[in-house]
Formats: C-alpha cells, structure tokens, sequence
C-alpha cells in the first residue's frame, strides 16, 4: 500500500486519538477538562471527535494538563496540530457539500486504498463529465438544487485531478453490479463513453475493476459503500463511506469497518476476474454501438 502525504485530515485523526488516549491515560473526565481550560464541553468533544481542529497553544496547554512534558513527544503534536490546521485543496469546497461527503472528500484526498462497491453506478473518481452530470440527483432526498449541479460536477472533476494525478495515487478497487453497466444514465452515447473511459482506466496499475455479474445470483447489497485505507505509518483507522437514499455518513467503529470489509470480499468472490470483466465493459460499449439510431 502506498505512503502518501500526511494532510490535515489525517493529522487531525492521529491528534484526537493521541489526545484522547492521553486524557483517558491521566484519569481525567471531559467535564474536568473542559472547565480546567475554560471551555465548553463540546468544544472539547468536538476536538477528541475531529470535527475540529486545535490551535498549537491549546495543544501545549492540553498536554500539560495530562502530564505528558517530554519534548519531543509534545513537539510531535504540536507539528500534527498545524498539519491538521493546513488548508487542503478541497477546503473552498466544504460549504458546498453535506458535511459527511466534505469530510470524506478530505480522508479520500489522503487514503492509501480505497475500495468501491458501487450497485447502480460508477465511482464519482471514474466518471467522465458528462456521466457527472447526468448522474447527480436532481430529485428525491438527496437531491441537488439545478444552480448546484454544475458545481458539484467541478468538485467531481478536481477530486480526479487531484487523488488519481498526483504524485503517489491510492490502490483503487472497484466492485461494479452488472446493473451499472446497463443502466441507461444520461443515454446511450454517455453511457459508451462511461463504459470506454472506465476500460481505459483499467490499463492503469493501481486501478482494478471487478463486475459482479447478473449471474451470481440475487445481491441484497442495495447501497454503494467505500472502504477507506491508510497507510501505517498514518496511525489512523481504516473508515467506511456510506451513501443510501437517507443517509450519508462516515463510519469509524473498527467492528461496523471490519464488517463492511467481510462484505466486499465476499462481493470480489462473487465477481468477474478483471480480465473478463473489462472484456463484459467492452462487450456492452460495443452493444451500445449497435443500437439503431
């Protein structure tokens, strides 16, 4: 598995948990704490939660707080505290999204592995714009207003260049259902184009494609999901990204995570070998050559 670039989102992960396991380490309530530093309760929740970042001052005071003075030990924490305070490139995007997919739109930026499943359609970091476009729900409950639409797609197209461009791109394995490749998403000349751009980006090494045929029988796995993985060396758990039709959510608990990975190997179990299934992914694009006009 790759080593990428440490960004903010994982300096952030690895300070909470250092910062959590050191306040539980010196038997110190949240209440405690949160009085001792003249703070609210939920500002500290939210920062042993990483839905914020910390100042480096607050860190110092924090660690002194728990006892922990070894200096290289405090100076470690102090560099993931600015590390989590840096400013990524997805950052002007966070008031535009749900801030589940702000949040996993950060952790994909730095993952080493990422695993789709996808039921109905194509990952987001596969799509070809016009596929983007089309797929973008416009109604239902996670549906994007029209003035939101075309933003969105540009998010979609910087999160490409960014994770799958850079200098050390993350392993990408991708489970499609059969039913991707036939849904007629934007029409037959988008869906060509899909299924020809995602054969291409077979040829890359780091990109594998499975697909979960129609003969494999019935599959109760109605959601996309995303396993996301990080290097070792990142000290950060593995999280799964969770998208239905009512929630959008990142899932932390490392026995939901471990779940979720049961699953997608049973999946890849039950799929084509990549050879054949971008033999299937030309196959259809061909199918779709044939259509009359």
């Amino acid at each position: 598995m790759p080593a990428r670039h440490e960004g903010p989102t994982i300096g952030r992960r690895r300070l909470r948990a250092v910062l959590r396991r050191a306040r539980e380490a010196a038997d110190l309530t949240q209440d405690y704490v949160a009085r001792q530093m003249d703070w609210s309760l939920s500002k500290l929740i939210r920062i042993e939660s990483g839905s914020v970042s910390i100042s480096t001052n607050d860190v110092k005071a924090l660690l002194d707080l728990y006892g922990v003075r070894d200096h290289q030990q405090v100076q470690e924490l102090v560099e993931l505290a600015r590390a989590a305070r840096r400013r990524a490139w997805w950052s002007s995007y966070k008031d535009q999204v749900p801030p589940a997919y702000a949040a996993y739109i950060g952790l994909e930026a730095e993952a080493s592995a990422l695993q789709y499943f996808q039921p109905i359609s194509f990952p987001g970091l596969l799509q070809t714009e016009a596929y983007a476009r089309a797929v973008i729900p416009a109604d239902g409950p996670h549906h994007v207003p029209a003035a939101e639409i075309e933003g969105r797609v540009q998010i979609r197209l910087a999160r490409q260049h960014e994770v799958l461009y850079g200098a050390d791109p993350p392993d990408i394995e991708v489970i499609l259902d059969e039913a991707a490749l036939r849904r007629m998403t934007g029409g037959p000349r988008v869906l060509r184009e899909q299924l020809q751009h995602v054969a291409k980006m077979c040829e890359s090494t780091h990109i594998t494609v499975r697909v979960l045929p129609f003969t494999a029988g019935s599959n109760t796995i109605l959601g996309p999901f995303v396993i996301l993985r990080f290097a070792e060396q990142a000290e950060t758990d593995d999280v799964v990204y969770v998208e239905s039709a009512l929630v959008e959510e990142i899932v932390d608990r490392p026995a939901d995570v471990q779940s979720y990975q049961h699953v997608f190997d049973r999946l890849r179990a039950d799929s084509l070998p990549p050879a054949e299934s971008l033999a299937l992914l030309h196959r259809t694009a061909r199918q779709l050559d044939e259509r009359p006009a």
